[in-house]
Order: structure tokens, then C-alpha cells, then sequence
């Protein structure tokens, strides 16, 4: 059928609501709905946190008879099955909505078509794919994860507009800006898990909290070292935040060490090596276990490189500072450039 303008702008209205849970809801995907009747909204909602009510079930809970003959609109193709909430669908057919426009169909394999097939089973009028590429670029690691096991994996560096993460003789700080350092925090508070090689736990002694002003759900801190060489006093393992720390390492690295990890409550996973280092597809495996479906890859530049040649980079978020750093040792001394700093997004071909 044809969408009417009404219905774009009642969409869009969702997708907002929907923005609005992102990097709350994971392993969910984050979901808006919008109920309305004789053109005016009545209720509408989006998924706050996994374990609550989706979208959809959301706004129809306090309606009540105003919700018979209504039209919902949802982000997502309503879910048919039961996890740790009941299924949309029984919600929807029980207030006898008379239409659903959603977006995007659900990809998770319980659910895809499903949904929509029981609602219209019920007497339901359902529309499909109204913004639908939008929704599901929102939800680009959740239909990842959910159809490979595999977490989206995103590539953030802080660069010089001669391409270099740092100075000859390893000065990083500050290469960007403070807007672009809070920016940074956002995507973060929007990951699962941030992750980050030796050298720069070594070198960095990196917290990886939400600062900046930034609020949100802290995500999972994972380290690779593959050879133990991480200094058992690092901030990561120390701090308040050590039990949700994780180490990816090989038999390679000190049993004492891994053991003095476990110890502090950090968790420690053995995984296999290859070319004596942590294989990083089954290291992602392990997070997708664990319901980690986004992780965002920070550093430094020897594991960026392994990420990408083995082709695991979903996207990149690469942010450019106005300087050239050439050959000088430290970041006060690169050359300043008069134009304002800029972030570069992309999904990575493959």
C-alpha cells in the first residue's frame, strides 16, 4: 500500500522514541511505537532496558478500550515469542488494535514474518517497511548479532590529518578536541564493550569509563594480551570497575598472571592463538555468548590492524584533528591547520 504523509511523520515520531533506548536495551534491539486513534496520539513509548516491556506493549498497558480500532505504529515487527516478557503480538490482539504500520521486519529468526503472519491471522491490518532502511541502520548491531553470533564492531581512532594516532615517540594526548572527546563518550555509552590491546593498557593506563559528562550503562572493559605482558597494578584491573573487566589471552601468558586476574575478579578467557597471537573471531564469538552485540575497538594501532585484516571492522568512526604531526615528538609541537576537526563514519565494505 501507499504511505501517507501522516504515517511517515507518526513513523518518524517512533523512530525518535526509539533513539532514545540506544545502548539501554542491548541484547534487544532498541524499538519505538506510537499509538493512534481518530489522528491525535494516545500513548506511545519506547524500550527502555532489556527485561522491560518492549515498545509496543508499552503503550497499549494503560489504554485500555481506546486501543480497539486503533493503528500502532512500531520500528520493528512486532516480537511472537516469549523471552523474559510476553509476546507484542498477544498484547496487540488482546486490545483489538485494527492496523500496524512497522518498519522493519525482525531479523531475528523467531520472529521474522511471524509476527506480522499472526496479526493478520487475528484481523489485524498490518503494513510493513514504512522507514525502513532507518530502522534498521539504528539496529545494526542487534541484526548482527542476533543472525550471526558475532558482535558489530566499530573502529574508533583519533587521527592527524597525516593519518598518525600518535607522535614518534608515542604522545597521543591530546590529538582531538574536547568536543570531539565527549562525542567519543556518547559512542561509547552506546557500545557494549570497548576494547583495547596491550600496548595500550601499558602505555595509556586507559580507565575506558563514560566521562566527559556523559551518562549511561558503563560498558564491558576487554583487554588483548596475548602474552600476560598487561602490569597487574593497571587502573582496569584495580578500580572499582574490575568486575566487569575481560582479558582475551593465550596459553602463551603466565598461568601465576591469569590466575592473580581471576583473583582480583577480573574475567580472564583463554582463547586460541594464531600467529602466536589472540585469535580475534573466536574472542568475538565468546563476547557474542555473552550477549555483547556491539564493541567498539579503540586502540591501538596493532590491533586495529589485525582487527581489519582479518576483516572483523564493521564500520569505522575515525575522528581527524586539524594538525600534522610529521616527525614531531610531541602534540603541541605538530602543526596546527586552520580548519575545524571532523568525524568520518562509514560501514566498511566487505
Amino acid at each position: 500500500m501507499a504511505f501517507t504523509a501522516q504515517d511517515e511523520r507518526l513513523m518518524r515520531r517512533a523512530l525518535a522514541l526509539a533513539r532514545r533506548g540506544l545502548g539501554k536495551t542491548s541484547p534487544n534491539p532498541a524499538t519505538g511505537a506510537v499509538l493512534v486513534k481518530n489522528g491525535r496520539i494516545i500513548a506511545e513509548g519506547f524500550h527502555e532496558e532489556a527485561g522491560q516491556l518492549h515498545a509496543e506493549a508499552k503503550v497499549l498497558r494503560h489504554v485500555g478500550a481506546k486501543a480497539r480500532g486503533a493503528t500502532l505504529y512500531s520500528t520493528l515487527e512486532p516480537c511472537c515469542t516469549w523471552g523474559k516478557t510476553p509476546p507484542c503480538t498477544d498484547a496487540i490482539i488482546a486490545a483489538r488494535v485494527g492496523r500496524v504500520v512497522y518498519a522493519a521486519t525482525d531479523p531475528n529468526p523467531k520472529h521474522s514474518g511471524r509476527g506480522a503472519k499472526l496479526l493478520r491471522q487475528a484481523g489485524v491490518h498490518v503494513h510493513a517497511g514504512l522507514l525502513a532502511d532507518e530502522a534498521t541502520r539504528m539496529n545494526a548491531a542487534f541484526n548482527k548479532w542476533i543472525t550471526t553470533g558475532l558482535p558489530l564492531v566499530t573502529a574508533k581512532a583519533a587521527l592527524s590529518l597525516d593519518g598518525k594516532m600518535a607522535t614518534r615517540t608515542g604522545d597521543s594526548k591530546w590529538i582531538t578536541d574536547a568536543a570531539a572527546r565527549r562525542k567519543a563518550h556518547e559512542m561509547r555509552s552506546h557500545a557494549d564493550a570497548i576494547m583495547v590491546g596491550a600496548n595500550t593498557v601499558i602505555r595509556d593506563d586507559p580507565r575506558l569509563t563514560l566521562r566527559h559528562g556523559v551518562r549511561g550503562r558503563q560498558p564491558w572493559r576487554v583487554v588483548v594480551d596475548s602474552r600476560g605482558q598487561c602490569p597487574r597494578t593497571a587502573r582496569l584491573f584495580t578500580d572499582s570497575l574490575r568486575h566487569h573487566t575481560l582479558v582475551f589471552t593465550t596459553r602463551h601468558s603466565p598461568s601465576g598472571w591469569r590466575r592473580y586476574l581471576a583473583l582480583l575478579g577480573i574475567v580472564v578467557i583463554i582463547v586460541p592463538a594464531k600467529g602466536g597471537r589472540v585469535d580475534l573471531r573466536p574472542a568475538l564469538r565468546e563476547l557474542g555468548r555473552m550477549d555483547v552485540s556491539s564493541v567498539m575497538v579503540e586502540g591501538g594501532a596493532q590491533l586495529l590492524s589485525a582487527m581489519f585484516e582479518a576483516r572483523l571492522v564493521d564500520q569505522i568512526a575515525f575522528f581527524y584533528a586539524p594538525i600534522i604531526i610529521g616527525g614531531a615528538p610531541k602534540v603541541s609541537q605538530a602543526v596546527r591547520v586552520e580548519t575545524a576537526p571532523f568525524l568520518i563514519e562509514a560501514s566498511v565494505v566487505k
